[in-house]
């Protein structure tokens, strides 16, 4: 007699426990397809004709249709006619013309007026295969989705149920009351409404708003969120760009980062920076980092660098400014300065420098405790100097004739100063050359009020009032000491120049006619179905056979 040790018998039950439990879990989720219900019920061979009303089940999913050819052995179905399948379970339901469905690998192909549904996102197309064991339904010809919020179309589809996804390719369009969006590759996200796009994306507004990236967006269209990778969003009055921007549309607010630009329309004037936030309805931006201004004039521009930008628009005139701070250097035409602060004035085109204020025009430096001047049809009309006014001018052979004042005013023509007015404690000190060559003395001046004139930016003459104190040295008895007022200071090499600024940050060029999926043409070519297919495939094996029958 066999002896049975107490391990077999374990064994042995732990085997009938697996077999009985396996054969428990195929029953609940059976690959068997079932017919429950046909009013008409034909056999010809191995195919069962169902006809009327009919119904047949495999697991959870439900099945309906008008007619179907039913292959037991193969466990497949052809069905026709009013196709219906749910699933209570995973809420998903379906429509078509015709479906051709496996039981084995649980393949539906879905054909004509298919619609495809789940909670509240609809599928529409005439062409889906839809894998049942892993939720998903991908189109190739051309499908539509809608939801409570968004209609999206492209030629190509994946509806990835069970994660709640929709991958849309090729000639991608997302439309809403808000916008209208077009890429060529979109991922959908069901639940939350969001939509991530790759590539070239295009967004427009019914009032004209245009919202653009090169590499990519995210899209929330609920909240009205939006990132934009080597993006830009343009209206009628500002156009925001940046490596990185997000946008929020509810509170008309901007964020970017990296080659950030904001260009003001109405004020022609640019700003760029590392770092930028502009406030739409406030019409109010900060830009940091590298930041530098351009503002734009019909014959040159005014070029303005500082670590801060600040830019304040208004309805109200005296509320428009712009700040730039600390460490301000700018450029116009032949006007140069430098500042630890600086305010541009909309209002009435007035620039004022503050903290150690310095500008250069042609051989002229010009200083004082507080600096301002007037741009008046876009050039340099007026500069107002307070407190310790003091203009240095290099003449031909490198001396340099000085004039300081209280306060000063000059007057600019084509943008170089021409005339120069001294108001209180007026001290000047000028070369006198023979043929701009040799010097023939030193005329010094003390007056209440001098008036100095310019020529190409040279002094061409002096004119005085109140009580004048003059003197002229000869050039024999001009000291070291005599060639200077006191406080001179000449600061040349602190003079901006463009390659300075353009070393601070120099904006990257604008594509002229950059790539819009609006601009191509809105054309649909079709993929052709299965049988059209067949019939090219047909037509090319007729013509291979006719050539080997020929001798």
């Amino acid at each position: 007699m066999l002896k049975k040790n107490p391990t077999y018998f374990l064994s042995l039950i732990f085997l009938i426990f697996s077999f009985q439990f396996s054969k428990a879990q195929n029953q609940g989720t059976s690959k068997t397809l079932k017919i429950i219900k046909s009013d008409k019920l034909r056999s010809v061979g191995n195919i069962q004709k169902l006809i009327n009303n009919v119904v047949m089940q495999q697991d959870n999913t439900m099945i309906y249709c008008d007619s179907a050819y039913f292959y037991e052995k193969e466990n497949k179905a052809k069905l026709f006619g009013n196709v219906r399948m749910n699933n209570p379970v995973d809420t998903v339901s379906s429509s078509s013309r015709y479906a051709d469905y496996d039981g084995n690998t649980q393949l539906a192909k879905l054909r004509e007026n298919v619609v495809f549904k789940k909670a509240s996102t609809t599928l529409y197309t005439d062409f889906l295969d839809y894998d049942r064991r892993y939720g998903i339904a991908d189109y190739y010809n051309f499908g539509k989705v809608v939801d409570s919020t968004n209609v999206l179309t492209s030629q190509k589809g994946r509806y990835e149920t069970q994660i709640e996804k929709i991958t849309f390719r090729d000639n991608v369009i997302l439309v809403n009351p808000e916008y209208t969006l077009k890429s060529n590759t979109l991922y959908y996200y069901t639940l939350n409404k969001t939509a991530e796009t790759e590539g070239l994306t295009n967004i427009r507004s019914p009032e004209g708003d245009e919202l653009n990236a090169k590499k990519g967006s995210f899209y929330d269209t609920q909240n009205k969120l939006f990132r934009f990778y080597h993006g830009d969003v343009e209206n009628e009055t500002s156009r925001v760009a940046g490596d990185t921007l997000f946008y929020d549309d509810i509170k008309k607010y901007y964020e970017a980062r990296e080659n950030v630009s904001i260009f003001n329309k109405e004020r022609n004037l640019e700003i760029f920076g590392d770092k930028g936030q502009y406030w739409e309805a406030r019409k109010y931006s900060e830009v940091f980092g590298n930041a530098l201004v351009q503002k734009y004039f019909k014959e040159d521009t005014l070029y303005m660098a500082a670590d801060t930008l600040i830019s304040q628009d208004s309805e109200l005139a005296e509320n428009r400014h712009m700040l730039a701070f600390p460490n301000t250097r700018m450029i116009k035409g032949n006007l140069s300065g430098r500042a630890d602060s600086t305010t541009y004035v909309y209002s009435d085109s007035t620039i004022y420098l503050f903290g150690d204020p310095l500008l250069w025009n042609n051989k002229s430096q010009i200083s004082a405790d507080s600096i301002h001047f007037v741009i008046a049809n876009e050039d340099i009309d007026k500069v107002f100097l307070k407190e310790n006014a003091f203009v240095i001018t290099a003449d031909t052979i490198a001396n340099f004739n000085q004039i300081k004042g209280r306060q000063m005013t000059g007057h600019f023509t084509e943008g170089d100063i021409s005339r120069l007015d001294v108001e209180g404690n007026g001290e000047s000190l000028y070369f006198a050359l023979e043929n701009d060559t040799t010097v023939q003395g030193i005329n010094t001046l003390l007056c209440g009020k001098i008036i100095m004139h310019f020529e190409k930016g040279n002094v061409s003459k002096i004119n005085h009032t109140i009580n004048p104190d003059a003197s002229f040295i000869p050039p024999h008895l001009i000291t070291e000491d005599d060639t200077k007022l006191k406080g001179f200071s000449w600061r040349i090499d602190e003079k901006p120049d463009m390659e300075m600024i353009y070393e601070w940050r120099k904006p990257i060029e604008k594509e002229e006619n950059p790539s819009n999926l609006f601009n191509e043409p809105n054309i649909r070519i079709p993929y052709p179905n299965e049988d059209e297919i067949q019939e090219i495939i047909n037509e090319w094996l007729n013509s291979q056979n006719k050539n080997l029958k020929k001798p």
